[in-house]
């Protein structure tokens, strides 16, 4: 397995960790700036291949391209939050095989998920 992949039970005690401490850094807030997810990944010992995960619960869509593009990846944002998001409702759903980098992605109170 890849560095930056993780298993649905692991996406979970990561995004709940580094939500955690985002909250506690910055205080609640729809999205948070790239190197405050990157700087509250790695204060929870998480490797820096993992930050992409984070990237596509905690930043705006528009900064999670721009840091991609940047870099010269080919991050989906659209794909890693549904798949993000079906791992932390312990669900199955298969998301369909299309585009959908244009979808705005309602807000998600994660805070009902987590006990932050």
């Amino acid at each position: 397995m890849p560095a930056c992949e993780l298993k649905p039970s692991d996406k979970k005690a990561y995004v709940s960790a580094v939500g955690e401490e985002l909250v506690r850094r910055h205080g609640k807030k729809k999205h948070y700036q790239p190197k405050e997810v990157r700087d509250a990944s790695t204060a929870q010992g998480y490797p820096i291949d993992y930050v992409c995960w984070a990237h596509c619960i905690f930043i705006s869509p528009g900064d999670f391209k721009a840091l991609h593009d940047a870099a010269g990846e080919a991050c989906d944002y659209a794909a890693m939050k549904a798949e993000v998001l079906t791992d932390l409702g312990g669900g199955t759903f298969e998301w369909p095989d299309i585009d959908l980098s244009w979808l705005e992605w309602p807000d998600i109170d994660l805070s009902s998920l987590f006990d932050w």
